[in-house]
């Protein structure tokens, strides 16, 4: 990851703006570079007057919404259509079943919001995944369009002005941002985990429960059973 950031610092402090642009819009994309260091420096370079803070953030929302489009346009062609493919043919129903597909968009489209807001600057790791997610499900794009607006804003603004704020400190900083993120990631997996468990546990609940009803259904038909049918009469009775 060194590697990478000494390179992508380099490129930046070489060619300026346009190299910042371009290495935003590809992490945008998809593809795992520090971009959040990136911006600390390019903030902390900001303070010592090589770049205009203002440029920089305009820079770095576009270059990322851009990203994020495109992320959401090959979800939205690609993605879209493999979904419809394990959906409808008989191949794709042994691996997933078509009622998951259809659940699966309706919930992303209730809540899909959260999720593309908050993978903008809280876990920005997620982000290209979220974009793919979010254009294979069909999410609508003009809501797409304003979270990730409003998230990207986030996104560019809080690197920039805490690198602007602390200067030469910033790989201090990034660290720490690089720590709080790996927090909330894990803390995300863990309350993903923990209600994936819960609802199991609930199924598993009510599965016992039906059973116990049917059983104690069964043994009530058995007791009443001699009470509600008459008792067999004898041919001979029958004959007088």
């Amino acid at each position: 990851m060194k590697v990478f950031l000494t390179a992508l610092l380099s490129s930046v402090q070489e060619y300026g703006y346009p190299a910042l642009w371009v290495s935003v819009f590809i992490a945008a994309v998809g593809l795992p570079l520090p971009i959040a260091l990136v911006l600390l420096a390019a903030g902390a370079f900001a303070a010592l007057g090589d770049f205009n803070l203002v440029m920089l953030t305009l820079i770095s929302i576009s270059a990322s919404v851009a990203g994020d489009n495109l992320g959401y346009l090959i979800g939205r062609l690609w993605g879209s259509k493999v979904a419809d493919w394990l959906e409808r043919s008989r191949p794709g129903k042994r691996f997933i079943k078509p009622h998951s597909v259809a659940r699966s968009r309706l919930y992303f489209k209730k809540r899909g919001g959260w999720a593309i807001f908050f993978s903008r600057f809280l876990v920005a790791a997620l982000g290209g995944i979220v974009n793919l997610l979010a254009g294979t499900e069909l999410y609508p794009y003009r809501y797409f369009l304003i979270c990730d607006i409003a998230g990207e804003i986030l996104g560019a603004l809080i690197p920039l002005l805490l690198g602007f704020a602390f200067g030469a400190s910033w790989e201090a900083m990034g660290d720490v941002i690089g720590t709080f993120s790996l927090l909330v990631l894990g803390l995300l997996v863990v309350i993903y985990l923990f209600i994936r468990l819960l609802r199991y546990a609930r199924g598993l609940q009510k599965v016992r429960k039906s059973g116990f009803a049917s059983d104690v259904r069964n043994e009530l038909e058995i007791e009443i059973a001699p009470i509600i049918e008459p008792p067999a009469q004898s041919s001979g009775q029958l004959n007088q």
